[in-house]
């Protein structure tokens, strides 16, 4: 089946570009009010919510068009180029300000927003939302507004729209499922884990005699990644682990290495890793790895419990996040920061192996839950990956499928 080609202007009913740097300052930020969309905030498909800085609804209203509301698209047109998500009809907010790095669509009747979406993050989208863009100094898009409403794309009639729309968003649903089932995981395990190394609960709130000081670097080993030289990268092998593929999984764009390393380097499925360098506020972090045999880039550790206490281990990092996010902000260099193994050894929690033990024992379904879920994610993200090419150029043929 072949689609029409038609442009984005003839697709569109509004266009506009975020407000200039100088319409919002630092000042103007507030506790609560109207989400102001970063960078992070474009990751996948639809905005993410987990993270937003605010200004007051009268500081919104004086930007006018810089305000999307649910059902508009949000394209970066400098910076981390190639981001565009749609904000969904069950988001959290019904306006968001974009950001003076974005710029925002409103589809006309001819076209859903999520299908532009979606088309956008095909191997073709992508090259021609980025054909027009410059590398030299910040990445942009240069007269994003205008370049962007010439592309052409292939378009189908609204109602196989629908059905292309319908196939992929139930795989994305699940994902959100899966990652909400896991947030929730984790918030019971902080809980347990508050109630029994912060506030003794089970010990009548008093420390027992016969715990101990553990720092947080005795509890587990930490084996740092490789460090690889230009010539060991290849187009085929086992693909490298960065802090990228950590947060958004394996891609095209991976690397891979086929030269052999080091056993040590090598990372399997429920590994725990622990990213102890990059953006402190999103890249600091613990997880469970889930996407098979791999091997791993440094800055980032492979963590092996010494009381065989997985479970425990990895809830204890996760608990311990915010200091970790802390500790990395006030090494910022260039934006970047980075936990130390001298960081790790400072940081101490009471217990005893008895207790380490039988908290593992409790956590463990929690843990493999949350790796069985986030395995289903990698197969979903794969699934969903497959499809989309082929949906968008009308190689699958979706006119029996019923949404």
């Amino acid at each position: 089946m072949k689609f029409e080609s038609v442009k984005i202007a003839d697709l569109i009913s509004e266009i506009s570009m975020g407000p200039f740097g100088s319409n919002i300052k630092v000042e103007c930020f507030v506790d609560d009010g109207i989400p102001v969309l970063n960078g992070s905030n474009l990751e996948g498909y639809a905005l993410k919510e987990d993270s937003f800085r605010y200004v007051t609804e009268e500081k919104a209203d004086s930007l006018g068009k810089a305000n999307a509301y649910r059902g508009d698209v949000v394209i970066t047109h400098r910076g981390t180029l190639g981001q565009i998500v749609f904000i969904p009809q069950n988001s959290k907010y019904n306006r968001y300000v974009i950001s003076q790095s974005q710029f925002r669509v409103k589809c006309n009747e001819r076209l859903l927003p999520e299908y532009l979406v979606y088309y956008f993050h095909t191997r073709i989208g992508q090259y021609k939302l980025l054909s027009n863009s410059s590398q030299v100094g910040v990445p942009a898009l240069a007269r994003a507004s205008t370049t962007f409403q010439m592309i052409e794309i292939e378009v189908p009639e609204i109602k196989t729209q629908r059905k292309i729309v319908g196939l992929l968003e139930s795989i994305r649903q699940k994902i959100v499922i899966n990652n909400e089932i896991n947030n929730n995981l984790l918030q019971q395990a902080q809980a347990l884990f508050i109630s029994w190394f912060v506030d003794y609960e089970p010990f009548g709130g008093i420390i027992p005699d016969d715990w101990k000081d553990i720092s947080v670097y005795d509890l587990a080993d930490y084996i740092n990644g490789a460090a690889f030289k230009k010539n060991e990268y290849s187009d085929t092998g086992l693909p490298i682990i960065k802090i990228s593929e950590l947060k958004n999984g394996i891609t095209d764009s991976t690397q891979r290495c086929c030269v052999t390393k080091d056993d040590k380097y090598y990372i399997d499925d429920r590994d725990i890793l622990f990213s102890w360098s990059g953006n402190p506020d999103t890249s600091i972090d613990a997880f469970i790895w889930s996407m098979g045999r791999a091997i791993l880039n440094q800055h980032t550790f492979r963590v092996v419990s010494k009381y065989d206490a997985p479970a425990f281990t990895f809830f204890l990092l996760k608990y311990l996040k915010p200091q970790f996010t802390h500790i990395a902000s006030n090494k910022q260099t260039t934006g970047l920061g980075h936990v130390t193994v001298a960081d790790l050894k400072r940081m101490q929690f009471r217990a005893n192996a008895g207790t380490i033990a039988e908290f593992n024992s409790i956590t463990m379904p929690m843990f493999d839950l949350i790796y069985s879920n986030y395995k289903e994610i990698q197969q979903l993200s794969v699934l969903r990956d497959t499809l989309l090419p082929q949906l968008m150029s009308g190689e699958l043929d979706v006119s029996t499928i019923d949404f």
